[in-house]
């Protein structure tokens, strides 16, 4: 799952009747207070972000496990924002509802974790040590704006979900 992750999975989140999968390929699976974690990064600019403001669950949708990486959709919804257009629809992807979760999975991205906020923390410059300024400098470039794709001014959001249900959507 973590190559999976490093190559780009979708993260889908759901409010208002609006459905949205963006690219993440930041994350972790742990374990904290005694839950199972995955744990992702959401710039705050981003509309996910405001989809997860709003319903405080999500999916993340990974390729099963032995079939090659969507490396065209993956890119796509990691270069085109879920504000101006339905990126779901333009793609043709077919959701499947959640069953712990109200968020739906995505077909072409069988292997589903469904998650719900535990937790969150904005990230903020002030913290990083001293020597990480290369961080700051290539992760939140002050001059981009933040509708860029990539880098750009906003800081990510940490965002702590708990495992609820993980499963294979089975072909129709």
């Amino acid at each position: 799952m973590l190559q999976a992750l490093r190559r780009g999975v979708s993260l889908t989140a759901s409010a208002d009747g609006r459905t949205n999968s963006m690219t993440i390929s930041w994350g972790m699976l742990g374990i904290e207070w005694n839950r199972p974690l995955f744990i992702t990064y959401v710039r705050t600019g981003r509309f996910t972000h405001g989809l997860l403001d709003r319903n405080p669950e999500f999916t993340v949708n990974l390729p099963a496990p032995g079939t090659d990486h969507p490396a065209r959709l993956i890119s796509y919804l990691g270069t085109h924002s879920g504000r101006n257009e339905d990126k779901i629809a333009t793609l043709g992807l077919h959701l499947v509802p959640g069953s712990e979760v109200s968020v739906p999975g995505l077909a072409e991205l069988p292997l589903t974790l469904e998650c719900r906020i535990l937790y969150r923390q904005l990230q903020q410059a002030d913290c990083f040590l001293p020597g990480n300024e290369a961080i700051l400098k290539s992760c939140y470039p002050q001059d981009v704006p933040s509708e860029a794709t990539g880098s750009n001014r906003d800081f990510h959001t940490a965002i702590y979900g708990e495992i609820v249900g993980a499963h294979l959507i089975q072909p129709a």
